[in-house]
């Protein structure tokens, strides 16, 4: 019920900077991708890998959007 009000709310914002709390991990990236069962987070590192993770919406605790410094 609630999850489909919490998948449209993030794909409002999409490409923005996240952080993405489960049970066992704390994801932060740039939010590529929603839809009504996962969400697509991108790890940007410092080189040229980036880690996509994929998250399922009902595994996600709270999503934080961290203010640009």
């Amino acid at each position: 019920m609630f999850e489909a009000t919490f998948a449209a709310e993030l794909a409002r914002r999409i490409g923005s900077t996240v952080e993405v709390a489960t049970d066992n991990n704390l994801i932060e990236g740039v939010l590529s991708s929603v839809t009504s069962n996962l969400v697509l987070v991108i790890e940007v590192n410092t080189g040229y890998n980036n880690l996509k993770q994929y998250i399922s919406v009902d595994a996600i605790n709270y999503v934080r959007f961290p203010a640009a410094a």
